[in-house]
């Protein structure tokens, strides 16, 4: 049996007519930059995330840098952030020039150890970046916490987290902003890169429109240094296409995750969901001391896995200039040794899911 890591043909043959139907709408009314789709889906996400914006941009990455931004975070500032996370929340916070300080992670949730943040805090810290890592919110009342007490700004990393919750409301709706990815393999992806900023700061919004646009309030005449950030037309109404069957895909990776956890518990560390989330398993990441021998028996048996992440984020090559030496973050370093992402989408087949579990289990 042939089992991808991610099947995005079978996300899409369902689709396949109604994603036809709003392609040849689009081009149709020929409105390519900013058109009526890119409108229609922000209107969609925002109440479907409880937000009063949500603004649509090239990348996920963009999204984080954009959000800092219109906070007006950027050289001689300090961002917190997890040393567990991908290299784009980092990346973000350089681009507006300000510093990334990091954190180790929490080393049941793989979020950032929100206990950690208030020792990394000093005078010239702005900004917290919290990354829903792998689909399950942080303990946002403990970040919040920590930013009443010293005045941050906090931007929700959401990029893995489409539709998850914490107690009740969705990833996106707690900071001063949130950015979200729809890299083709999240949760609710498109059909290429694209990113969103939801808020319900009203000024920020405001900035966000003309940030991501040139720095334009009408054709040819700039308000404000600006860049070329806007979603894609044709990727908004695609992705206004998916957004409906969202939490039915969710709810179906939670399946297969209880799946998965009930099978492996006894064979390797299985992820553990804190209480009041729901977790949406962008990715299902088990630990084990055998990993390479683990991730070699699922290739013989044509099981696709994953490591996310090989090298963390202080210790990347792009991040040397910041000082960090390998030991700084000893949960995070230790865990980056073990971890494995085993096949995880909503159209995975029981019989696929039991295929993967015996091949972990067998001689282990």
């Amino acid at each position: 049996m042939h089992v991808p890591f991610v099947d995005l043909r079978a996300q899409h043959v369902p689709l396949t007519a109604a994603i036809e139907g709003t392609l040849r709408e689009t081009i149709g009314r020929g409105d390519f930059i900013m058109g009526a789709a890119v409108e229609r889906f922000e209107t969609e996400f925002a109440a479907y995330i409880g937000t009063r914006h949500a603004l649509g941009v090239g990348t996920g990455l963009s999204a984080i840098e954009l959000a800092l931004r219109a906070f007006d975070i950027g050289p001689g500032d300090e961002v917190i952030a997890p040393a567990n996370t991908f290299i784009a929340t980092v990346l973000a916070i350089m681009a507006v020039g300000a510093r990334p300080v990091f954190v180790d992670m929490d080393a049941s949730s793989y979020g950032i150890d929100a206990s950690a943040i208030d020792a990394a805090v000093t005078s010239r810290t702005r900004a917290v970046v919290p990354v829903h890592l792998y689909g399950q919110p942080v303990d946002l009342d403990a970040v919040a916490a920590v930013a009443r007490r010293h005045s941050l700004v906090v931007v929700e990393d959401a990029a893995q987290a489409h539709g998850a919750r914490y107690k009740g409301k969705r990833a996106g709706s707690f900071g001063h902003a949130a950015a979200f990815s729809f890299y083709p393999s999240k949760n609710l992806g498109a059909l290429g890169d694209g990113g969103m900023i939801t808020t319900n700061d009203d000024r920020a919004a405001e900035k966000l429109r003309l940030l991501r646009n040139y720095g334009q309030r009408v054709k040819y005449y700039h308000a404000m240094p600006g860049t070329n950030s806007r979603l894609d037309t044709l990727q908004a109404a695609v992705l206004s296409v998916k957004l409906p069957h969202l939490d039915g895909w969710n709810a179906a990776r939670r399946a297969h995750a209880d799946v998965y956890s009930s099978r492996l518990a006894a064979h390797v560390l299985t992820p553990v969901v804190a209480a009041n989330v729901e977790h949406i398993f962008h990715l299902y990441v088990v630990q084990t001391d055998e990993r390479a021998a683990l991730e070699r028996r699922l290739s013989e048996r044509q099981i696709h896995t994953g490591i996310h992440y090989p090298v963390p984020a202080h210790l990347q090559e792009a991040c040397a200039p910041l000082g960090y030496k390998a030991g700084d973050f000893p949960v995070t370093e230790a865990a980056a040794s073990r971890i494995l992402s085993l096949p995880m989408y909503a159209e995975l087949t029981d019989e696929q899911i039991h295929y993967v579990a015996d091949a972990v289990c067998a001689r282990m």
